[in-house]
């Protein structure tokens, strides 16, 4: 019976390790993260994902890991990101703003490799809205930000955007600002680039115009040098307005913005449902954050002597005192 009793429990022992060796033999899913370029905007966006992820009840060095990639705001780089991580077969990829989105789809669907993006305002215009892709949208509320610089600025005529002409997000924004200007009594002075490093020059020449303000997109060429720029029209006493909360605490005297962190987890939840084989990427439309805030800069706005109104006052968020 001893003899028997032994090898019931060899028997256990060989299984229950065999099972064990099998579990390790298991590839767990990587995740690609290609971002166009590091500032907060989209550093939140990762974060967000991150933790969208995590609220889905998915842990990273268990149930996936990650290789996270910066293109550094040039095309050609994110490219090869995305061509790396089809190459490598990644079980999806995150692609956060439009370039990185574009290089990924492109990559992956050859390879039908999910792509979920985020920071993206047109993903109709960026052609990123059939296929095996999903994500989520940063559309700017571009009405309740005029509605915003005409009730702190009421005597303002003239604002100046700098745009990427190459970006349809930025574009699509020129678009919706140039056909609801009129209706505030104000119009637009856009200029475009094709570089980032041609943003600050345009500054200037804003700055030349005397446009009474200046009022920032998600255009990443621009958001990347926004404290360059921010130089520029504190000196010259022109005040700018962001889209969200990280380009106030920088220095833009207000926002109707949404914020970044939530829109990353939006995307986090979005991707655990691809991963969880609860769904596919082409099966889930991508959404849109609607909700958005009113940002502050107390510092900025005394320094341009602008006064809140009393109802903006109540709803207004400090930017600088915001965790």
């Amino acid at each position: 019976m001893k003899k028997i009793l032994s090898i019931v429990l060899a028997l256990t022992f060989l299984l229950s390790f065999a099972a064990c060796a099998k579990d390790a033999e298991k590839e767990i899913p990587v995740i690609g993260i290609s971002q166009y370029g590091e500032h907060s905007s989209l550093d939140n966006c990762r974060d967000g994902f991150l933790q969208g992820l995590k609220k889905a009840g998915l842990e990273e060095g268990k149930d996936f890991t990650v290789d996270y990639q910066n293109a550094n705001f040039d095309d050609a780089t994110a490219t090869q990101i995305g061509q790396n991580f089809s190459s490598k077969n990644y079980a999806l990829m995150c692609a956060i703003a439009t370039p990185s989105a574009t290089a990924c789809f492109a990559a992956a669907e050859d390879k039908d490799i999910p792509v979920v993006f985020t920071a993206i305002t047109d993903p109709v215009a960026a052609k990123l809205d059939k296929g095996n892709i999903t994500g989520t949208s940063d559309k700017l509320p571009v009405e309740a930000q005029l509605q915003l610089i005409r009730a702190l600025q009421p005597d303002a005529k003239t604002i100046g955007i700098i745009y990427t002409t190459s970006e349809p997000n930025s574009v699509s924004a020129i678009a919706e600002y140039k056909e609801k200007a009129g209706s505030f009594g104000f119009t637009i002075e856009a200029i475009g680039i094709t570089a980032q490093a041609e943003a600050v020059q345009a500054a200037d020449k804003l700055i030349a115009q005397k446009v009474d303000c200046l009022s920032n997109l998600t255009d990443n060429n621009v958001v990347g040098v926004i404290s360059a720029i921010l130089e520029k029209t504190d000196a010259a006493g022109i005040p700018i307005y962001g889209s969200e909360i990280e380009q106030v605490k920088k220095g833009c005297v207000a926002s109707a913005g949404i914020d970044y962190i939530k829109l990353g987890i939006q995307t986090g939840e979005m991707a655990a449902k691809i991963l969880k084989g609860e769904a596919k990427a082409s099966d889930i439309p991508y959404e849109t954050i609607s909700e958005y805030e009113t940002y502050v800069n107390n510092d900025q706005l005394k320094k341009f002597n602008i006064t809140l109104p009393a109802d903006i006052q109540d709803k207004a968020i400090d930017a600088l005192a915001a965790e």
